[in-house]
C-alpha cells in the first residue's frame, strides 16, 4: 500500500512525478477543477456576502470517488497543482472535498517537473494560502456576476447565444476602436531625399537631413524643388564624422506574453497554439532511456526571474561553448547561494543543457520549435551585451545637409544565439560607410525625391493585442488565450489576414454595453480592479470588500438597462442565391467556425453550406471548373477546383488570372516573410517580390 496520495491536475504530469518520486507514493489526477459554480444557475448568493454555491463538475463524480477512496488509505495527502492562483484554488477544493485540514502542511508548489525540483518541493510542503484562493474567487464571483446578469440582457434584446466579460468586452473595444480611428485617419503627405554618393570608388547612401544644423521635414514637392534648387555641382564635403559605441542588450526571458507575441512572430502560432504546446512542454515528454521529462518550467507568469541554478548553469554552459566573454558579467563569478525552487521565474529550459537539437527524434516539429525559441531566448538573456561601431556622417553641398549612417557589429554577445524580431526585422546587420574624413570630397552619384503619406494604424494581430493588454494591466497571464479565443467564437470579431476586424454584432453588442454598462469597458477601471485582485493575493483587503464596491454600482445599471435597453434586430445579410431545397433565399450566418449560408426559411429547412469564394481563375488541370477558395480541417486556406472529386486540383499558394509570359503555365502568389512573389510552376520564372 501507498503510504503517501499526490494530486496533480493532469495523468501526463502525474506518470512523471510518481516515477521521480518512487514506491511510497501513489500520484492520481484530478482532471483540473473537481468543482465549480453550476452553470444553470448564478450560484452566487449575493445577499450572504456573495458566498458561492459550488457543486461537483458533472462528469467529474467517478474521478472525485476514486480519489476519496485512494485518500482514505493514505497516510497523508499532498495536494500538488500549478503554482498559481488557479492551482491553489483547485487544491483549495479538492481539500474541501476530501475533507482534509487546510491549515495543515498538505500544499506542494513546484516551477519545473524534474526529478531535483520534484524531491526538494516535497521537503517543503505548506498550508493551503487562502489568500491565493481568495483572488481567484473573487475573480471567478465577478466574472459570474458580469457574464450572468448582462448576458441574458443581451440574448432577450439582441440574440441567443451572446456573452459580455470583463476582459473579453474591453479586448472588443480595443479592436473596435482601432477600426474607427483607420476609418476615420486622414493620410498626411511628406517627402523624402534619398542621394547615392561616391568616395572614390565605394558607394554609399545618405538622406536628406535639412538646411545648414537645423532638421526639415518635407510635406510638399514645392519645398522638395526648393532644397534641389539649392545644390550646386557633384561635389558635397564632409562637415562632420561622429564615431560612437551603442551596446545592445539582450531580450528577457519569457514572460506568458512575450513567448505568446514572439512565437506569433517567430514561428506563425496562435496564442492558443502557444500555449498549448508549451503545456505539453511543461508536463512532460518521453525521452526515450530518460524517461518522461519536463522541458520547460511553469508557462504561466508574467516573472522575469530566474532562478540562481539556473543562471549558474547557463553561465557555464556559455562559457564552454562560446567563451568567457561572452557570459553576462554579473554572472561570471559564481554565486555563493542557490535556490534549486523559485515559484515565480520566467519561462525557461529546465535544464540549457538539453539542447533543442537533441530532442529532435523525442519532438513533434511544433514542439521542437517552440522549445528551441524558448531555450534561445533564455540562453541568450544570459549572454554579454552586443557592442556596436556606430558612425553618422553629415555631407554639405551649400547649406543642403545629407546624413549617412552605418553601423558594424564589433562583438555579436548575445546575438551568436537570439535577436528578439519584430514584424520586420530578424536580424541587425551590418551596413557600411567608407573611411570618412572631416574635409573629405565625395560625389552626387544619383538623387532620388519620392513621396509618401503617412500610413493609418495597423489593426490589431494577436500579439499586438496581447501585448495591448498586458501594457494596460488588463487581465492576466493565464487569460489572454482564451479572452482572444472567445469573442472569435461569440462571433464579436474575425481574423482577416491574422488581423481582427471588428463584425456587425461584436459593434452592437460593444455599443449597448457602453450605453449601460460603462465601467465594464473603462479600461482604467478593469485595470484598477486586476489591481485590486492582485492586493487580495497579497492580504491587503478583504474579497467581499472589493465584490461589495463593484456590485453597488454595477445593480443600478443593471436595473436601468432592464428597463431601457432597446431590442435590436439584427437582419440576416443576403447570400445572393436561393436555396436548391425549399427555393427561399440563402442568407449569411455566424457559427461557431466563421461565416456560413444558411436558408431563410429555418427551422422548416435546414439547409446550410460553406461560402464558396470564386478567385476567377480557370481550373489548369481539368479546363472546366473554376478555382475557389477553401479551407482545410486546421483552417489554413488552400485553392482547389470546384468540380472535385472528380477534379482533384489544389494549391497553397493562390493562383493567378494570368499565364506565365515565358511558358504559357500558371502564375502563383507564393508568400514570403516580407510580401508575396509571382512565380511560375512550371520553369523559373519569378517577378519581383512585393511587401
Amino acid at each position: 500500500m501507498s503510504e503517501f496520495l499526490v494530486i496533480v491536475e493532469s495523468p501526463a504530469k502525474a506518470k512523471t512525478i510518481e516515477r521521480y518520486l518512487g514506491k511510497k507514493y501513489k500520484v492520481k489526477a484530478s482532471m483540473g477543477h473537481v468543482r465549480d459554480l453550476p452553470k444553470s444557475q448564478m450560484g452566487v448568493d449575493i445577499e450572504e456576502k456573495f458566498q458561492p454555491k459550488y457543486i461537483t463538475i458533472r462528469g467529474k463524480g467517478p474521478i472525485l470517488k476514486d480519489l476519496k477512496t485512494a485518500a482514505k488509505k493514505a497516510k497523508k495527502i499532498y495536494l500538488a497543482a500549478d503554482p498559481d492562483r488557479e492551482g491553489e484554488a483547485i487544491a483549495w477544493h479538492l481539500a474541501q472535498s476530501l475533507n482534509m485540514d487546510i491549515h495543515s502542511d498538505c500544499r506542494v508548489v513546484f516551477n519545473e517537473i524534474t526529478k531535483d525540483a520534484i524531491k526538494e518541493s516535497f521537503k517543503h510542503p505548506r498550508p493551503i494560502n487562502m489568500d491565493l484562493v481568495d483572488a481567484q474567487q473573487a475573480r471567478r464571483i465577478l466574472d459570474r456576476l458580469v457574464g450572468y446578469n448582462i448576458s441574458p440582457l443581451l440574448w432577450k434584446k439582441v440574440k441567443k447565444g451572446l456573452s459580455a466579460g470583463r476582459v473579453q468586452s474591453v479586448a472588443v473595444r480595443l479592436i473596435i476602436d482601432r477600426e474607427k480611428e483607420i476609418k476615420e485617419f486622414v493620410p498626411e503627405e511628406y517627402w523624402s531625399i534619398d542621394g547615392s554618393f561616391l568616395k572614390e570608388s565605394k558607394e554609399f547612401e545618405a538622406a536628406f537631413y535639412g538646411i545648414g544644423s537645423k532638421k526639415l521635414e518635407l510635406t510638399s514637392e514645392k519645398q522638395v524643388q526648393d532644397v534641389l534648387s539649392q545644390l550646386k555641382g557633384n561635389k558635397f564635403i564632409v562637415h562632420s564624422v561622429s564615431k560612437k559605441e551603442r551596446r545592445r542588450n539582450p531580450a528577457l526571458p519569457f514572460t506568458t506574453s512575450s513567448l505568446q507575441q514572439e512565437a506569433a512572430r517567430k514561428l506563425n502560432f496562435r496564442a492558443k497554439k502557444t500555449m498549448m504546446l508549451a503545456q505539453q512542454l511543461y508536463e512532460g515528454i518521453d525521452l526515450g532511456k530518460e524517461g518522461t521529462v519536463g522541458l520547460i518550467t511553469y508557462m504561466r507568469t508574467d516573472s522575469t526571474r530566474i532562478s540562481e541554478v539556473a543562471q549558474k548553469e547557463a553561465a557555464d554552459y556559455i562559457k564552454q561553448h562560446y567563451g568567457e566573454k561572452y557570459i553576462k558579467e554579473e554572472n561570471r563569478k559564481e554565486k555563493k547561494n542557490t535556490n534549486a525552487q523559485d515559484a515565480h521565474e520566467a519561462v525557461r529550459p529546465t535544464s540549457t543543457l538539453r539542447e533543442p537539437s537533441s530532442l529532435k527524434e523525442f519532438l513533434g516539429r511544433d514542439q521542437l520549435r517552440l522549445y528551441k525559441l524558448i531555450w534561445e531566448r533564455f540562453v541568450a538573456s544570459q549572454m554579454a551585451p552586443a557592442i556596436m561601431d556606430t558612425m553618422s556622417v553629415d555631407l554639405k553641398n551649400g547649406d543642403v545637409t545629407f546624413r549617412a549612417t552605418g553601423s558594424k557589429v564589433k562583438f555579436p554577445g548575445f546575438m551568436k544565439v537570439y535577436v528578439e524580431s519584430t514584424d520586420d526585422q530578424a536580424i541587425e546587420k551590418d551596413r557600411l560607410l567608407p573611411d570618412l574624413q572631416e574635409g573629405d570630397e565625395v560625389f552626387k552619384k544619383d538623387i532620388d525625391p519620392k513621396q509618401h503619406f503617412t500610413q493609418p494604424p495597423p489593426r490589431y494581430t494577436e500579439a499586438r493585442l496581447v501585448k495591448t493588454l498586458e501594457e494596460l494591466g488588463i487581465g492576466r497571464p493565464s487569460t489572454f488565450a482564451p479572452t482572444l479565443d472567445t469573442i472569435q467564437k461569440r462571433g464579436y470579431v474575425a481574423l482577416d489576414n491574422k488581423r481582427f476586424v471588428p463584425t456587425e454584432l461584436g459593434m452592437i453588442v460593444l455599443e449597448l454595453i457602453l450605453e449601460f454598462f460603462p465601467e465594464i469597458l473603462n479600461v482604467e477601471f478593469t485595470a484598477n480592479m486586476e489591481q485590486e485582485l492582485d492586493n487580495i493575493e497579497d492580504g491587503k483587503v478583504e474579497w467581499v470588500q472589493i465584490i461589495d464596491q463593484f456590485y453597488k454600482s454595477f445593480e443600478q445599471h443593471l436595473e436601468k438597462a432592464e428597463k431601457e435597453m432597446q431590442t435590436v434586430e439584427i437582419k440576416d445579410e443576403p447570400a445572393g442565391e436561393d436555396c436548391e431545397i425549399c427555393g427561399n433565399e440563402m442568407v449569411f450566418k455566424m457559427g461557431r467556425y466563421g461565416k456560413f449560408m444558411a436558408c431563410s426559411n429555418f427551422p422548416d429547412c435546414r439547409n446550410t453550406k460553406p461560402i464558396v469564394k470564386d478567385i476567377g481563375v480557370k481550373c489548369p488541370k481539368c479546363k472546366e471548373g473554376n478555382i475557389i477558395e477553401r479551407k482545410s480541417k486546421k483552417k489554413r486556406i488552400f485553392y482547389g477546383c470546384n468540380r472535385f472529386p472528380e477534379c482533384d486540383f489544389i494549391s497553397w499558394d493562390k493562383p493567378l488570372p494570368r499565364s506565365c509570359p515565358k511558358c504559357d503555365n500558371l502564375l502563383v502568389e507564393k508568400k514570403l516573410k516580407k510580401g508575396v512573389q509571382v512565380q511560375c510552376v512550371e520553369c523559373d520564372y519569378k517577378e519581383e517580390p512585393q511587401s
